[in-house]
């Protein structure tokens, strides 16, 4: 009778804290419909990966470069760094992604949220562009981006020369975009793969100060994959974002996958308390991203990954974090028009 009771115990235990655990809805701050060969998975297979990883909405962006396979290669390359031949600014890739859009079932388009990403950051006629673009399918576009501006070796592969996050061209994107009322997504890294401290980091704090009425969303908070790669880990990052947090309300951060770790969590999964009390302090300027490319197979392993941190989070910020912070900073517009929440 004692087994009976204490078996009766556990299971009612075990229910308890089954009841207790969060179930999470997620909006992927950070998505790439399209690879740098401008091709996709398509978005059949995105829907269905979107409806079993429990994602509401996407970012739903394409690549603004496109990968040249060159003449003297025998292989295409995989990757954009699969060889050394160049990447060059592809403006289709807007085109591609309203092509897209506008074939997804008119029930399921509020989860998607276009932005427009294919114009060359050091062409001063890049805003007339975007213009151009934006009255085509007025209503169509919700954001810019991801720009492209420091990224790791593909800055040396783009043709050209390289873009800041600070040059003319970009002031006037930013001018149209506080026009429009459209969030900004930039990929600006703070450092090159080898100074260890924060070289570039004027190109995107210029902006943020000059550009108080446009909502900018930093990839990766400045981080990449190849930064890491050489360093592993900014010792610098925590007390750089702190204090560029509390001076530009208009920053927002991607938390997409090369800031799980080695930043929020360790290599064993466990929380750094140091950045759940960041998170905590600015409960609405956080938001996750899968960062997939043109493949939608990890967006679940890349999404859920984040939820040992969001556990650690008081409930409420977790789920703004997970869901509704994205969401937050779409164009007014747009929020007014999207469903009540799940």
């Amino acid at each position: 009778m004692r087994l009976i009771r204490l078996g009766f115990l556990l299971s009612a235990g075990l229910l308890v804290g089954l009841a207790e655990a969060r179930d999470y809805r997620y909006s992927d701050a950070h998505l790439h419909y399209v690879d740098f060969f401008q091709e996709s998975a398509g978005m059949d297979m995105l829907l269905e990966r979107m409806d079993e990883s429990k994602v509401d909405h996407v970012m739903f962006s394409g690549i603004p470069v496109a990968k040249k396979w060159h003449e003297d290669e025998p292989k295409r390359p995989r990757y954009y760094a699969g060889d050394d031949a160049a990447a060059y600014w592809y403006s289709a890739t807007d085109v591609l992604i309203a092509h897209a859009y506008k074939k997804v079932p008119e029930a399921q388009r509020h989860r998607f949220h276009p932005f427009l990403s294919g114009f060359n950051p050091n062409d001063k006629n890049s805003d007339s562009h975007i213009r151009r673009m934006l009255e085509l399918d007025p209503g169509l576009w919700q954001g810019i981006g991801e720009v492209f501006t420091r990224h790791d070796d593909l800055t040396s592969l783009i043709e050209g020369s390289t873009p800041r996050a600070n040059n003319e061209a970009m002031t006037r994107v930013y001018h149209l975009s506080a026009e429009y009322d459209l969030p900004v997504m930039m990929h600006s890294n703070i450092t090159s793969k080898r100074e260890r401290n924060p070289l570039y980091l004027q190109e995107i704090e210029e902006p943020l100060r000059n550009h108080p009425h446009v909502r900018f969303i930093w990839a990766h908070a400045g981080t990449s994959m190849e930064i890491h790669r050489h360093q592993e880990k900014l010792d610098f990052l925590y007390d750089t974002l702190a204090r560029m947090l509390d001076s530009y309300p208009n920053l927002y951060i991607d938390l997409s996958w090369t800031m799980l770790r080695p930043y929020l969590t360790d290599e064993s999964g466990k929380p750094d308390p140091k950045w759940v009390k960041l998170v905590e302090r600015y409960p609405d300027r956080f938001m996750v991203g899968s960062d997939v490319v043109g493949r939608f197979d990890s967006m679940g392993e890349y999404m859920h990954g984040f939820d040992r941190f969001l556990d650690a989070l008081p409930e409420e910020v977790a789920h703004k974090v997970a869901r509704d912070n994205f969401l937050s900073i779409l164009p007014r517009k747009v929020q007014e028009s999207l469903p009540a929440s799940r």
